[in-house]
Order: C-alpha cells, then sequence, then structure tokens
C-alpha cells in the first residue's frame, strides 16, 4: 500500500527524485505540501489546488478536533470526502500546538494538558489522543506526537524535548492500527549535533515507513538549519522518504533538496499571498508598494499561474488598496503554484542530471530585499 521508491540520486549534493505510492495517488518528490489548517487551504477550492498541481495537502488534528470534531470528520467518511479532496493528506500530530500554544499547556510525560484557543476548555492530548484523532480523519500519512522546541533553548531544555518525543514516537506506534495510513516518526533535538544524532538514532530504530525532521524553522539562523540537515543526511536512511516540517522559505526549500529533504509543508506562501508579499522568479515582490501603482506587466513573466497569465501589477495592487476579496485569492493562488513549480523544477533537474546548475541559477536572480522587479 506505501511505497517509496528513488527514481534519480544527484551525483553532486544529497538532493534526489522519488516516488512515493500511497492509498490516495502517487507522491512525485520533491513535493511541497499546501498547508490545510481546517480542512480547507485558506482561499482556494479544491479544483483550484488541482490545477496547480498540488499533489498532497496537509490538515491540523489540533484545530480539527477542536471543531468540527474528528468523530464527524469520521462520520462524513473521512478527511478525503468531507473536504472533498481525492488526492493524498498529511495530518499533523498536534505535536506543533504543544509548541506554539504553550502559554495554555502543561507538559508531562504522560500527556499535555492544554486549554482550547478558542473557549478555554481543557483537553489531555497524549500520543494515544493523536493517533485515534488521526486515525479518524483519515489521512495516507500521519505523523508521530512530539515536543518542538522554541528558538533559543538550552541544551538542557532541547535534550528533554527529544527524550520526551522519542518516549511519545513508540508509544505512537504502539497505539497506531490503520494499515492504509502511514505513521511518520520525527527527528528532534533544536541545533544540537549530538541530540540530533541521538534523536536520529532512537526515532529511526522504530523502523517508520519515513521520518519529519522537527524543531527547525523556529527562529534559528539558516546556517544552523543547513547544518543540521547536512548532520542527518548522513544518518537517516536513504530508503524512506523524509519531511522537513514548516519550511516554506524558497532558499530554504533549494537547501533542502540539495541536503536530501523530499516533503516540505508551511503557512508561509498564503499567508504572505493573503498580506501581499509575493514570491517570483526575481525575488520577494510587496505589490502594495506605490511603484507599482502603473505597472501594467504581469507579476512574474515566467510563472503559469492564473494570475500572471491574466492580470497586471497595477490590478493587484489596486485590489489590496481597494480591500477586495480577490486579492487575496490571486496572491495566495500565485504563491502556493510558484512554490509547487520550484520543487517541480528541481525534481526535473534531478532527473535530467542538473540539479546545481539549477540551484545555481535559483540564486542568479532570487533577491530577498522585498525590492525585486523595481
Amino acid at each position: 500500500m506505501f511505497e517509496f521508491k528513488v527514481l534519480a540520486p544527484c551525483e553532486q549534493t544529497a538532493a534526489r527524485a522519488a516516488e512515493f505510492v500511497t492509498p490516495h495517488g502517487v507522491i512525485r518528490t520533491p513535493v511541497f505540501m499546501p498547508v490545510g489548517t481546517q480542512a480547507t487551504v485558506k482561499a482556494m477550492s479544491p479544483h483550484e489546488l488541482e490545477e496547480i498541481n498540488a499533489q498532497i495537502i496537509l490538515g491540523n488534528t489540533y484545530h480539527l478536533y477542536l471543531r468540527p470534531g474528528a468523530e464527524l470528520v469520521a462520520e462524513a467518511g473521512g478527511l478525503h470526502r468531507f473536504m472533498s479532496w481525492e488526492r493524498p493528506i498529511l495530518t499533523d500530530s498536534g505535536g506543533f500546538q504543544v509548541f506554539s500554544l504553550a502559554k495554555l499547556n502543561k507538559i508531562t510525560d504522560e500527556a499535555v494538558v492544554c486549554r482550547s484557543h478558542i473557549d478555554g476548555s481543557e483537553h489531555v492530548m497524549s500520543p494515544e489522543w493523536s493517533m485515534r484523532v488521526q486515525e479518524l480523519l483519515g489521512s495516507d500519512i500521519a505523523m508521530c506526537f512530539d515536543q518542538c522546541t522554541p528558538f533559543p533553548v538550552d541544551h538542557d531544555g532541547a535534550a528533554e524535548a527529544a527524550r520526551r518525543t522519542a518516549l511519545w514516537a513508540q508509544r505512537s506506534k504502539a497505539a497506531h492500527t490503520r494499515e492504509d495510513q502511514a505513521l511518520f516518526g520525527i527527528v528532534q533535538g533544536s541545533v544540537y549535533d549530538d541530540l540530533r544524532l541521538q534523536s536520529a538514532e532512537a526515532i529511526t530504530a522504530l523502523d517508520f515507513p519515513g521520518y519529519g525532521i522537527g524543531g527547525l524553522s523556529v527562529g534559528e539562523p539558516h546556517e544552523d538549519m543547513y547544518r543540521i540537515l547536512n548532520l542527518l543526511n548522513g544518518v537517516m536512511p536513504r530508503e524512506k522518504p523524509r519531511y522537513l516540517m514548516g519550511v516554506g522559505y524558497p532558499p530554504n526549500i533549494v537547501e533542502g533538496i540539495a541536503r536530501g529533504v523530499d516533503m516540505f509543508d508551511c503557512v508561509l506562501p498564503t499567508r504572505n499571498g493573503r498580506n501581499g508579499t509575493l514570491f517570483t522568479s526575481f525575488g520577494r515582490v510587496n505589490i502594495k508598494a506605490k511603484k507599482y501603482e502603473r505597472d501594467f506587466g504581469p507579476l512574474d513573466p515566467e510563472c503559469d499561474c492564473y494570475l500572471c497569465r491574466n492580470f497586471t501589477r497595477a490590478y493587484l495592487r489596486h485590489l489590496y488598496h481597494c480591500g477586495e476579496i480577490l486579492a487575496a485569492r490571486l496572491c495566495t493562488w500565485h504563491n502556493l503554484r510558484f512554490t509547487l513549480r520550484l520543487a517541480e523544477r528541481a525534481r526535473e533537474a534531478i532527473l535530467a542530471g542538473t540539479f546545481p546548475a539549477f540551484r545555481e541559477q535559483f540564486y542568479a536572480s532570487w533577491r530577498d530585499d522585498g525590492e525585486a522587479g523595481a
């Protein structure tokens, strides 16, 4: 039911093109996964996601547990049917909310006692809770319950979270029963080499069908992220998919692919799009800037999305300044297509044996000062 096959490794880097077979289709990697926190990718319909070639999307266990409830989703036929999405779905474990809602949580080895950010009601989150909810949701890929650490965090704090993550991984695996759902373990350890190696050894020893790399893109310098990815590339199983959690910034995606990562997800493309910050082939664009008031060219001449094929920068700026919903819709559409296409182009380059040249070309054109296209 699940099969991961590397089709083409890059000789000069750790990049690889692969296929991951799931019950709802084949995922061709490297791949970016749009985030559909509450059973919807904000501002996008399932039909539009198919049009931009989203192969797999992510749902959030914690939020769907609170609203509308995992039992209701199961009664509707599972998350695929509930949201009318027939391609693969990955659900996170709820563990990220242990990190992001830390002020509302009390963490012990047994469980996390948290208060809902919606109504203040008390809930108990544990590995067994996470497996039950994800099995009710019926995603293709489920994630072990884990503890993510903030940045900075001292060595003792990171060690405690990594130890607890390993304990929870054992309990997640013991509680998980759905054979049509692949359960991924998660490697933690913050930016500490020794903890990352210990976590990778403990998690991979449990022989999961795939592995997440958590605790990065939480504020650490990019150089630390890349160092940790280099370290883990040398010890994580090459025959299993690797998922860098919460990463969607284009240079990070390119560098993650170069270091052996197969899967990425992040709210950055959709969140930035709603706020008027756009990714283009030449860098970031703040479309609300006055210099675009009479710019009647396409946002990105190299992009094939609906926005870039039909509308001008001037029109897009006008929509934002008028507060029109269409602005957020079009910019979300573009940012997602750009990010998906970035992974597609990387895959094509790996298959063609030209990934190093692709990587070099990306940096030759990418500007990160927010003033691209001036």
